[in-house]
């Protein structure tokens, strides 16, 4: 199958009457549903903007008006839009395979009511790599955000259950495929939809390949989901911090602070925090604490020190938002222990944090591997550095 070195046009899906989303959804798709203020199509057409795409085709079905009035031709949000209208009642295969004179040999196709930091050209990168019809984007869901419903094993996609009951699934399904036009010839003349009929169509052909990736996703299927999409997207600045090295002075190398009174914050340091807070930072805090696996201290130490840690900085008018820490010893093969990102992923599905949209500060290569592995701005600090000068540079 020939390369392609750029997708030019996306696909959204936006023919549903969002029956999930009522009573918002009575006189509006979802794809004009608000979130902060915004229609959320404005959110999606940055994001496509910013990967490169020029086209978008919009599937229509429910109140199509409201979106190609909003829309037009696309010009004043610098992007061509066209538009395919069909019934109600038709199917996401339907509706794709109504639209194919339309569209390109290869596209990107995506439901209207996801939204993930996407980063369109790696997406194209793996799927040149598998030479499938379709690749689909799945998240590796290895904090139990939510339910999985496929399994990728070898980078293709062998197993999709709609049910979410198999125990073997390894993963989720965000709705956004790179899709070679091909596809388009395994969707049923009946209607149909694209879970039900094509994903198993490609599944037994081997031609799904499925892309995983641990960043986050959102969604507006539900009022309730809406409501953290909301926070998700909403402008805010974070900022991650290590704690020894940065905030404290760190032990001698294998040991820890054990109690409040080996805690010795670092020059500068309350200063810079409180410099954060009232810059509107949200402050979060990131450790790894393997004295406890080591049976050197407890978490109620942990704790204590922490408690009297924050008590200490809020004198000085700062704030942390949360402490995250790995308890786990060096060789237990967590998923939080730095230099892997789990605590930066834990805290992120906590507080709808937009991790590409963060800063990380940390003292040591494996703080920069976990930021980086999370997609954070990551700064570490040389020995003679200190926390107050890099949020200055931060901030100024």
């Amino acid at each position: 199958m020939a390369k392609i070195k750029k997708i030019k046009q996306a696909v959204i899906l936006a023919g549903g009457m969002g029956l999930r989303l009522r009573p918002l959804t009575y006189d509006r798709p979802k794809l004009v549903v608000h979130v902060n203020n915004r229609p959320f199509l404005d959110y999606l057409l940055e994001l496509l903007k910013k990967n490169g795409v020029s086209e978008v085709i919009v599937l229509l079905g429910y109140l199509p008006e409201k979106i190609t009035e909003y829309l037009g031709d696309g010009s004043k949000f610098g992007i061509k839009v066209k538009y395919s209208i069909g019934a109600i009642d038709d199917g996401t295969g339907t509706r794709v395979k109504n639209a194919k004179d339309l569209l390109d040999d290869t596209f990107l196709l995506l439901y209207c009511d996801n939204y993930l930091r996407l980063d369109l050209q790696e997406l194209l990168r793996f799927h040149n790599e598998k030479e499938a019809l379709v690749t689909m984007t799945v998240y590796t869901n290895k904090y139990g955000f939510t339910k999985n419903n496929v399994f990728v094993d070898g980078g293709y996609v062998n197993k999709y259950d709609r049910s979410r009951k198999d125990p073997g699934l390894n993963g989720v399904d965000l709705g956004f495929f790179i899709m070679n036009k091909k596809a388009l010839d395994l969707i049923p003349q009946e209607n149909s939809y694209i879970d039900e009929k094509l994903i198993p169509a490609l599944i037994a052909e081997g031609s799904l390949a499925g892309y995983m990736t641990d960043q986050l996703y959102y969604s507006l299927s539900t009022p309730e989901r809406l409501k953290i999409t909301e926070k998700f997207l909403r402008p805010r600045k974070v900022i991650f911090l290590d704690r020894d090295g940065v905030i404290n002075k760190k032990m001698p190398s294998g040991d820890y602070v054990r109690n409040w009174g080996e805690f010795e914050f670092l020059p500068g340091a309350i200063e810079a925090m409180r410099v954060l807070t009232e810059n509107g930072y949200e402050i979060y805090v990131i450790s790894n604490q393997a004295g406890i696996g080591r049976g050197l201290m407890t978490e109620g130490d942990l704790f204590e020190i922490h408690k009297s840690m924050e008590a200490e900085i809020a004198k000085r008018g700062a704030k942390i938002a949360a402490i995250y820490y790995c308890p786990h010893g060096w060789n237990d093969g967590c998923l939080c222990r730095k230099p892997k990102p789990g605590m930066l992923f834990r805290a992120a599905i906590d507080h709808q944090i937009d991790l590409p949209n963060t800063i990380f500060v940390g003292d040591d290569e494996r703080d920069g591997e976990a930021g980086r592995a999370a997609g954070c701005r990551t700064i570490l600090l040389k020995e003679n550095d200190s926390l107050l000068s890099a949020v200055r540079s931060i901030i100024s």
